[in-house]
């Protein structure tokens, strides 16, 4: 295990920094050491940290970067499945499994996310409305409790259901048993299309997402008047072998998993770089150069999926001050809501270039998994933007309203009064909490904020 070293640590939004001891253990028994060993402040796990807000931070005590247990233990290439160490990333997985003919079954907007942070945020991606969450796909994992014992958690039980989006509240995950989705090829075949308001989009999203695996529409949040909310909608589905063509490149490797990467961003950046200015000029442009309709077009898992994982560290190009990730969902027979509040936003003149709308499936069983059905609406915005505070504690007073909720894996300033009204089952959480964990030994800058 590495030594303790005393740390700033934030989230990937760069905002309210807060010192820990970060421990890296290297074996389960080092894992159990530190959370016997972490002190009054108690500890939480934490991996890539890919985490928009507090939720992997504890101010005074100790965060454990688990990134260090990273081994892949068996593959059943037959049956689908793989057993892997919860420090493992997508991006590896991907790199190992996809020569196999299998992906992972949910994958974010970033591979560089790890498989024990892929459960304690339920992670959802661009097929939810398909497949649903993360661990809807994890058949077991080992989970480290306060106690000190390790135990084996299965779906169906409380504490699957309290650690699946819990925010590795409940204990440190050790190992998970995840199912995998089957492929012929690296590649998507994708269609792309405008949408000329946020009425077209919803009503081209319900006519027709059935018939892909993966959607998402990019949506221009500074366009105003008759244009409000126009998008750009992408769909795809993983290309099967017989739409490469003959001869072409990927034919002879059809399963290569390809990545692009550019230069860092760099570490220091003017403020106000990301203006309203420069991002209406940029979701101008997004906006034109998109194809009115385009079908079939091939690319590569990387470019679908991740293609901010080329650029390393953009998380910068906010600049010092960060940026907010805000996160809603609110359900079908709400879209009154959502309209009021995309025309706010867009009023506001939020510079978000980085805002995407999705239709959420099933719930899924995590007592604090994020997913409903419904719609869901992520967008960064600057976290210095004058009056951004207030103007998003009205947003949420508007979604809980609405009985929709806020992503936790993305917070960073939720009130806590509105939580209980956000996630229904908060006081089975925090009962099971209570008893697992009664001297509070995982604990985070998020649950103390919001009292979890």
């Amino acid at each position: 295990m590495s030594a303790d070293t005393t740390v700033s640590v934030t989230g990937w939004g760069r905002t309210a920094p807060t010192a820990a001891r970060l421990i890296r253990p290297a074996t389960y028994e080092e894992a159990a050491a530190a959370v016997r060993e972490c002190g009054a402040r108690g500890g939480i796990p934490r991996g890539l940290g890919r985490a928009y807000g507090d939720a992997a931070q504890n101010a005074g005590g100790a965060v454990f970067d688990m990134t260090g247990l990273d081994r892949i233990h068996a593959i059943d290439a037959d049956g689908g499945t793989v057993l892997c160490d919860a420090g493992v990333s997508l991006h590896r997985l991907m790199e190992v499994l996809l020569p196999l003919g299998w992906f992972v079954p949910v994958t974010p907007g970033t591979r560089y996310v790890t498989v024990g942070g892929a459960i304690g945020a339920d992670i959802h991606g661009k097929n939810h409305h398909v497949s649903g969450s993360f661990s809807r796909h994890v058949l077991a994992f080992e989970l480290l409790t306060a106690d000190g014992g390790i135990r084996t958690v299965t779906p169906g039980t409380p504490l699957f259901d309290a650690t699946a989006g819990g925010m590795g509240l409940t204990g440190v995950i050790l190992t998970a048993t995840v199912r995998l989705h089957p492929v012929e090829t690296a590649l998507m075949t994708v269609d792309t299309e405008r949408a000329t308001d946020l009425d077209d989009l919803m009503a081209r999203l319900t006519a027709t997402d059935h018939r892909y695996r993966y959607s998402v529409a990019w949506i221009d949040l500074l366009a105003r008047g008759a244009a409000t909310g126009r998008a750009v909608l992408t769909r795809g589905d993983h290309a099967p072998l017989d739409a490469l063509p003959k001869g072409a490149r990927a034919r002879r490797d059809p399963l290569a998993f390809r990545t692009s990467r550019f230069p860092a961003a760099p570490a220091s950046l003017p403020e106000g770089l990301l203006s309203r200015t420069t991002v209406g000029l940029f979701n101008e442009v997004w906006y034109r150069k998109a194809p009115r309709a385009q079908k079939g077009r091939l690319q590569r898992i990387a470019s679908f999926f991740h293609p901010l994982d080329g650029v390393p560290h953009w998380n910068r190009i906010y600049g010092r001050g960060g940026f907010v990730q805000y996160q809603f969902v609110v359900g079908y027979g709400r879209e009154d809501t959502l309209r009021r509040i995309v025309r706010r936003i867009s009023e506001h003149r939020c510079p978000s270039f980085l805002a995407v709308l999705k239709r959420f499936g099933d719930a899924d069983p995590g007592w604090l998994s994020f997913p409903v059905p419904g719609w869901t609406l992520a967008l960064d915005i600057p976290a210095g933007l004058p009056g951004l505070g207030a103007f998003l504690d009205e947003l949420d007073e508007e979604v809980a309203a609405a009985g929709g909720r806020v992503y936790l894996a993305k917070d960073s300033r939720l009130r806590p009064d509105l939580l209980a009204a956000m996630y229904p089952r908060l006081d089975d959480f925090r009962a099971l909490r209570a008893e697992l964990d009664p001297r509070g030994v995982f604990t985070s800058d998020l649950s103390r904020r919001l009292t979890l």
